[in-house]
């Protein structure tokens, strides 16, 4: 399949980019100290219980990734150069490369501080083609920032994702709109968005790894399987995805967590507490939104996830609401005295606008709204390419 090619046929179809930086915390920590370039480079914070930020392509030929644990990544990679993460700098870059992606469209969803869907069906600069789009704004990133970024173009935002990832480092990838068929139909079932371990598995049982093969089961069976996703996977498997780019999508929830060096019980867990109250209520005050609902989770030390929310009737208006509420689901928790935890977190959840949380309540409160969840490790830093 060619690397660039000729897009002006795309007629009402959308237009869209997936922009992904390469490697990009790893990458600024090496463009920033000459002594890092050529060198695997870890990202992570100090500490037994750290996980890896970002790792470099040099640290990844060792099998170094992100989430995974920094210790596990100095056995894999010995001569890693581990460098704390400075978010301060990653803000200040993000900034720039956002600066350059409005000069080409307003149509941008930002993901992380890295990467980002643009749509540029219609572009400001009135380039011909999408490609051309790609091609302009990754030579700009390269110019301003000394960064690379690698791009994918195809008719909508899952495709486009896919695409980005094809070349990397410092590639681009189009997907043409008559290519979608033939290009989806070899993927593997893996590479559709939400097919995780568990329903790669439960798809493999069926008889279908490939999406090709996952395209023989009809929606009615797929639905009556996996449920609402069913119908979603009946449209992946088809190249088909409505999704628009949302511009300036809102705040939907804001949350501090913290992993302890060594496993807490839950009287020290509550001590922990007011400093996460804190940094939620201080990243709250930066929100044009107001959040109703208090959130808890905690981390065992077997990795089980456990979670407690609580909704008031009037939502919280400082750090020590947020703190309280935080102390009444810790006390909702189950009151094992053997049970240890290595992470906490609390966060503020169910926005609205202002004007919506002025209104009086219809109801009674919600003051024992609580859910529990089990699950397995998991971490979601934005930065894993």
């Amino acid at each position: 399949m060619p690397d660039v090619v000729d897009d002006t046929a795309c007629g009402p179809l959308r237009k869209i980019i997936h922009i992904d930086m390469d490697a990009f915390y790893a990458s600024v920590a090496q463009r920033d100290d000459p002594a890092l370039r050529g060198r695997p480079v870890i990202v992570a914070w100090h500490g037994p219980r750290s996980v890896v930020c970002a790792a470099s392509y040099e640290a990844r030929r060792y099998g170094v990734r992100s989430a995974m644990p920094a210790s596990r990544a100095a056995r894999l990679c010995p001569d890693g150069i581990f460098v704390p993460p400075d978010f301060t700098r990653y803000r200040a870059v993000s900034a720039q490369i956002h600066a350059i992606f409005e000069r080409y469209t307003d149509l941008i969803e930002p993901l992380s501080l890295d990467e980002a869907y643009l749509d540029v069906t219609r572009n400001k600069p009135g380039l011909p083609t999408a490609t051309a789009v790609a091609r302009a704004i990754r030579a700009e990133i390269h110019a301003a920032t000394a960064l690379t970024a690698s791009a994918g173009v195809a008719p909508n935002k899952y495709l486009a994702k896919i695409a980005s990832d094809w070349r990397k480092p410092n590639g681009l990838f189009v997907i043409q709109p008559a290519e979608v068929d033939a290009f989806v139909a070899v993927l593997p079932v893996s590479r559709l968005p939400g097919v995780g371990r568990a329903t790669e598995a439960r798809l493999a049982t069926l008889g279908a790894t490939t999406v090709a093969e996952l395209r023989a089961f009809a929606r009615e069976a797929l639905v009556a399987r996996f449920g609402r996703y069913g119908q979603r996977l009946h449209e992946l498997a088809r190249g088909v995805d409505e999704r628009p780019v949302v511009a300036h999508r809102p705040v939907q929830s804001i949350s501090a967590e913290q992993t302890f060096e060594q496993d807490l019980s839950p009287a020290q867990i509550d001590a922990e507490l007011p400093a996460l109250a804190d940094q939620v209520w201080r990243a709250a005050a930066h929100a044009e939104r107001v959040g109703r609902t208090v959130v808890l989770k905690l981390k065992t030390s077997d990795f089980r996830l456990l979670s407690r929310h609580v909704t008031p009737q009037r939502h919280p208006r400082s750090a020590a609401d947020v703190l309280d509420l935080g102390r009444r689901l810790l006390a909702r928790m189950p009151q094992i005295p053997a049970v240890r935890y290595r992470l906490a977190g609390l966060g503020l959840a169910n926005f609205v606008d202002l004007d919506d949380a002025r209104q009086p309540a219809l109801f009674d409160p919600v003051e024992a709204s609580t859910s529990a969840s089990v699950a397995g490790t998991s971490a979601n830093d934005g930065e894993a390419r």
